[in-house]
């Protein structure tokens, strides 16, 4: 007797629609516990979606580019144990007529062929020489067949991914036409000697695209030696987020800076009790109470437009996202309810989350719902920078590092009338000209900086 169960995405977080990019089994095939079923991607993270349990998959309930949530059905699966038969070899037909189907009906192996497999083309020569017949040119557009799957390894698919490599572009010369790592590499260089095609203009927020000059196409290594190095999927996705978010908002970039004198030592006073505890009390957990309060103060701040940009969606919460640098790029976790959370335990989540962001272990939903974003370089260094908004948000702030100078004291104070000696913490604030101007910039950072000279003004 067969037990089919439908098998579901689990929680994956607040994601609500995530992608699928990869199906890795097909009907018939059989899997373990724990094995890939799909490859689901939202905006910074990729995850694989494992099997409950061990079986024989009987129907996919999915296809690539569907858009999946928690609870979506994937397949049914036949948990009783029994083995998948055995695929049938595909018959050779026809690249113009059958190639969309011959490549569903392609297994998709666990792990790649050995280079022996690789090296013995005979008996599948008829095979991979139709799949390598050019398919004739249609006398009118052909949608593309969303379902067609270039004929891969889950490994090689993430070698490819990590390289950039588009796999519908690679031609395999495994069996089968199976594609294989050296079929990636023999691919990434023959791009690589050969000028690059001009890269399309970006397009601006009402969708007229820009008329930018080309991109140059220069060859580097006729000047010297270099090193093709690919980037981070981090990277990847972070930089199109980025650039969509530099040329569609008006950015605009407040500076001031705020004495921190007086918060410093405090800091290193309470700083022994949160040691004992396991973490560490930084200026960082300080930063963020302070920006709640100015945020009070100023909500629109702590705002986003709405897609038509008509309206301003004030809210009412307080979760504030903080970059945090990990080995493979820029991540923003978020911390959520800042406002009802202390210092010290602003400190330990801050501790928390740095550690699972550099442990790649980071839910999608730890990096949603932000409404205010904080860059802090204060630990690297520099005097002063132009950090990019995380959009929905219409506002960051970025701190560099804090430096002792003589400071003109003023007012009636015993110290009046002199220079003395003060920690002044650089502040950057980048804001969305569309929805906030210059003086309201200038009255944000003003009050920002008067909450960390007195500490106190964040309980009141």
């Amino acid at each position: 007797m067969s037990s089919l169960t439908e098998v579901k995405v689990p929680d994956i977080g607040d994601f609500k629609d995530v992608e699928v990019i990869e199906i890795l089994v097909k009907p018939g095939d059989s899997v373990s516990k724990e094995a890939s079923l799909i490859t689901v991607e939202s905006d910074k993270a990729t995850m694989e979606i494992p099997a409950p349990a061990a079986g024989v998959v009987k129907e996919l309930k999915v296809k690539l580019g569907d858009k999946v949530a928690e609870g979506s059905m994937i397949l049914l699966l036949d948990a009783s144990g029994g083995e998948a038969p055995a695929p049938q070899p595909a018959k050779a037909a026809p690249v113009s007529a059958e190639l969309p189907q011959q490549a569903d009906a392609n297994p998709v192996a666990a792990t790649p062929p050995s280079p022996a497999s690789a090296r013995e083309p005979a008996a599948a020569a008829p095979v991979i020489e139709s799949l390598r017949r050019p398919a004739p040119v249609p006398l009118e557009p052909v949608a593309e067949v969303p379902a067609f799957k270039p004929h891969a390894s889950p490994s090689v698919r993430k070698f490819a991914r990590e390289l950039g490599a588009a796999l519908v572009k690679v031609q395999g010369t495994g069996p089968k036409g199976r594609i294989t790592q050296e079929d990636v590499q023999a691919f990434v260089k023959g791009v690589m000697t050969q000028a690059p095609a001009p890269a399309p203009a970006p397009a601006a927020a009402g969708g007229v695209p820009f008329n930018l000059p080309d991109w140059p196409r220069v060859d580097f290594a006729k000047f010297g030696p270099i090193e093709l190095k690919p980037l981070s999927r981090i990277k990847k996705l972070s930089g199109a987020n980025l650039h969509r978010n530099w040329i569609s908002i008006p950015h605009v970039t407040q500076f001031d800076e705020a004495d921190i004198t007086e918060l410093e030592a405090f800091r290193k006073e309470s700083g022994a009790a949160s040691e004992k505890q396991g973490f560490k009390l930084t200026m960082l957990a300080f930063l963020i109470k302070a920006c709640v309060t100015a945020l009070r103060q100023y909500p629109e701040f702590n705002a986003s437009l709405d897609p038509g940009s008509e309206n301003l969606v004030l809210k009412k919460y307080f979760h504030i996202g903080v970059a945090v640098d990990t080995p493979d790029g820029l991540v923003v976790p978020v911390i959520r309810d800042a406002d009802r959370k202390g210092v010290y335990a602003l400190a330990r989540e801050l501790a928390e989350v740095s550690k699972l962001a550099r442990d790649r272990k980071l839910k999608p939903g730890d990096m949603q719902g932000g409404t205010f974003s904080i860059s802090s370089l204060g630990g690297i260094g520099g005097m002063a920078f132009t950090p990019i908004i995380n959009a929905p948000e219409v506002a960051i702030l970025g701190v560099s590092r804090s430096a002792m100078r003589p400071v003109w004291v003023s007012g009636k104070s015993e110290a009046a009338g002199q220079f003395m000696p003060r920690l002044m913490l650089p502040l950057s604030l980048s804001y969305d000209h569309r929805v906030l101007d210059g003086a309201a910039a200038a009255r944000f950072t003003s009050y920002l900086a008067s909450v960390l000279s007195d500490i106190r003004r964040s309980l009141l």
